[in-house]
């Protein structure tokens, strides 16, 4: 094993070959002689709701502008060969950097409270992002996200303890906007997908920003990719690779159960049967995180 301390998944039926079920138990029991919810996972914060952030106005119309945030990611992000999205931090701007920091600005502006729950979604996902770029971006060049040393604790390291912004007079870190508010707000396992922590092991940092309209459609869009891309889910006959972010936040997905359940919702063919053979065989599962910046050079 390889590790970092640091809504209900859809159902398969149909997808999978027969015996899944006896298999999904089966990788469960795995799961849990390998780790799952070993001392790795203790380091993962919880889903802890924050009722302040729960208020919300199911007849509002208003939407947020994020067309300065989309422009700037279809400037500086790109996709690479091998299927992951780097960002120019190194070719930023000046001008392009005040954009970025006015639209974080005008982002803590917003009455967010007074929003319907789909523009909120849609606003903390976009404000975690453009977040986590301004923090890199204040310390680049830098070789990992986790070298940005500004959270406390005997077991804190990366920026995501810090308070980086204050909305409706309420300071918020990076934890904050993931762990109280969009975790527990939604609980949609999706989530991890749409969330960039600026790692070549994260899922990819969309060119889109999202928006009460196309969230649901990114979120599938991005939970594919990442699945059937090797940082996702590696099959080989023997191993059954997982990106840790499975471990650390497994009660997301429901439980070891839940997390093959997702993967074998999400995976195409031929991974999918290779995943099911693989399970039936009897396979070792190990886990890892590639923590490097996702800087394109």
């Amino acid at each position: 094993m390889v590790g970092t301390i640091g809504s209900r998944a859809p159902a398969v039926e149909g997808k999978a070959s027969p015996g899944w079920r006896a298999r999904l138990a089966s990788l469960a029991l795995a799961f849990m002689l390998m780790g799952f919810g070993s001392i790795e996972r203790l380091f993962a914060p919880g889903a802890e709701p924050w009722p302040r952030w729960e208020r919300h106005d199911p007849k509002a119309t208003a939407r947020v502008d994020h067309s300065v945030w989309e422009d700037w990611l279809g400037i500086y992000v790109s996709v690479g060969p091998d299927g992951i999205a780097r960002v120019a931090y190194g070719r930023v701007t000046p001008a392009d950097r005040a954009r970025l920091d006015g639209y974080i600005g005008a982002l803590a502006a917003v009455p967010v409270s007074s929003l319907d729950r789909a523009e909120q979604r849609a606003f903390w996902v976009n404000l975690y992002n453009a977040l986590t770029v301004a923090v890199v971006l204040d310390h680049y060049p830098v070789g990992s996200i986790r070298d940005i040393n500004l959270s406390r604790g005997l077991f804190g390291r990366g920026p995501w303890d810090r308070s980086l912004v204050s909305v409706e007079g309420e300071a918020l870190a990076l934890n904050d906007i993931e762990h109280r508010i969009l975790r527990p707000g939604w609980r949609d396992p999706r989530i991890h997908y749409a969330l960039n922590c600026a790692a070549l092991g994260c899922p990819n940092l969309l060119p889109n920003a999202f928006t009460s309209a196309n969230t649901d459609g990114l979120l599938e869009q991005a939970a594919r990719a990442y699945v059937n891309h090797p940082r996702g889910l590696t099959v080989r006959p023997d191993v059954v690779r997982l990106s840790s972010i499975y471990v650390w936040f497994a009660e997301d997905f429901g439980g070891k159960e839940g997390v093959l359940t997702h993967l074998l919702h999400y995976a195409d063919q031929p991974l999918r049967s290779a995943l099911d053979q693989t399970v039936a065989a009897g396979a070792d599962y190990a886990w890892d995180y590639d923590w490097r910046l996702n800087e394109a050079r």
